[in-house]
């Protein structure tokens, strides 16, 4: 089983989540909630419910621009009595000239949780505008990635976003690295094409690869659709 969860690699703040902390973090004092549903839930470039659907919901608030916290839930399915997922997390985005930073702790939670799969990584990320696109770089660092004992857990990524002119369409993409202290390590890419329903309401339709064959299908590449509502 703890090769399994090392397999899965725990589960995400997944992206669509740090979306709505990021458009909170636009007020002053805010509360934003938001919902959605995916095909399939991919952390990483993993599945993280066997490839089928997810459901998930969450909470953001935001403080002064600069400071956020929120919670965020989905079902999973690691093969085991754990089958939903909570993640807490926190930090600061502060500005630097063109740059804006992101500076935060995650903690990755699961009910019935009985082979202590929880864990929490640190996260600093920066992005910057480069004409009408943005273009980003992270890095996550986890001391205890997974299960009993001390596993280090490290994530890089880049990544790119870009509106369609005069249109509610966008794309983005990004390439990330993640290496254990142990096997598994894999790097993971993906692109994607957004779409605006509305103020509220977004589609994503994404495509998903990973160079391994250490997690079986789970790492498979796949298309995603993602829909999601901030309110």
């Amino acid at each position: 089983m703890r090769t399994l969860k090392l397999s899965l690699l725990a589960a995400t703040v997944a992206s669509f989540a740090l979306v709505g902390a990021a458009a909170a973090a636009d007020r002053p004092l805010g509360l934003t909630f938001n919902a959605g549903g995916a095909t399939d839930y991919i952390f990483r470039g993993i599945s993280q419910t066997q490839n089928d659907p997810e459901v998930f919901v969450g909470a953001d608030v935001t403080l002064a621009k600069i400071g956020y916290a929120g919670v965020w839930l989905s079902n999973i399915d690691f093969g085991d009595s754990a089958d939903t997922e909570y993640d807490i997390y926190a930090g600061i985005k502060p500005v630097l000239g063109p740059v804006t930073f992101d500076f935060g702790a995650i903690r990755y939670g699961y009910t019935k949780d009985h082979n202590d799969w929880e864990y929490w990584e640190a996260k600093a990320a920066g992005s910057m505008a480069v004409g009408p696109a943005t273009v980003g770089a992270a890095f996550f660092y986890s001391p205890d990635a997974t299960g009993p004992g001390n596993i280090n857990s490290y994530y890089y990524e880049l990544n790119l976003a870009a509106p369609i002119p005069d249109t509610k369409f966008s794309v983005s993409g990004a390439v990330g690295k993640q290496d254990f202290q142990g096997p598994g390590d894999y790097t993971t890419w993906n692109a994607g094409v957004g779409y605006a329903v509305t103020d509220s309401v977004g589609l994503d339709f994404r495509y998903i690869d990973t160079n391994t064959n250490f997690y079986g299908k789970l790492g498979k590449s796949r298309f995603v659709a993602t829909v999601k509502a901030t309110f």
